[in-house]
């Protein structure tokens, strides 16, 4: 018995091989009935979690659904350090902060859309600044983006994006800081 299964931290099956490693949470990591179970056991609380995140059922199923997939196919890799169901939400809430930042490109987008394109300049000469722009978080290059590139109102752009107009003046700040320190 080695140290870890002395401890209570795991056990072993009479033949000592990973593939009977039963945890002490009650799972063996790659064993699809034991996944199976999981999924059945923690599924209505992940999909309650982030309907509570997203703010919108059908898109928390969907991010539930590829947070499964994400979590079946590494599987036989989890590490019982914590509890399979924490393991699995934490999966679901990087998939959901995904979810969330392709939304907002694809709302800035839609608000170009519906608001239109203002008239064509060359911002081809502007390489270091299209790079700069691209390591900004999403909510801040989308504030600065449209703000001076675009040319919209800070109250346009808080109207569009469904944000306090303040909101929208410290994101465009906070970018305008690193965009300085970027491109210094």
């Amino acid at each position: 018995m080695t140290a870890a299964a002395a401890d209570g931290a795991w056990s072993y099956g009479q033949d000592g091989s990973a593939s009977s490693q039963l945890t002490r949470f009650g799972y063996v990591p790659g064993s699809e009935a034991d996944f199976e179970r999981l999924y059945n056991a923690s599924y209505s609380k992940i999909l309650a979690s982030l309907v509570v995140m997203l703010g919108d059922r059908a898109a928390a199923e969907d991010c539930a659904q590829d947070a499964f997939e994400r979590a079946f196919k590494k599987w036989p890799t989890w590490q019982p350090i914590a509890p399979p169901e924490a393991w699995v939400h934490r999966i679901a809430v990087n998939v959901a902060v995904s979810y969330q930042r392709a939304r907002s490109i694809r709302e800035v987008d839609e608000v170009i859309r519906r608001i239109g394109l203002p008239v064509a300049r060359d911002h081809d000469h502007h390489g270091d600044l299209a790079t700069a722009l691209a390591q900004l978080p999403a909510k801040q290059s989308a504030a600065i983006v449209l703000r001076h590139y675009h040319g919209y109102t800070n109250r346009t752009i808080a109207h569009a994006l469904g944000i306090p107009e303040g909101t929208v003046a410290s994101r465009i700040r906070g970018a305008t800081a690193r965009l300085r320190v970027m491109l210094a």
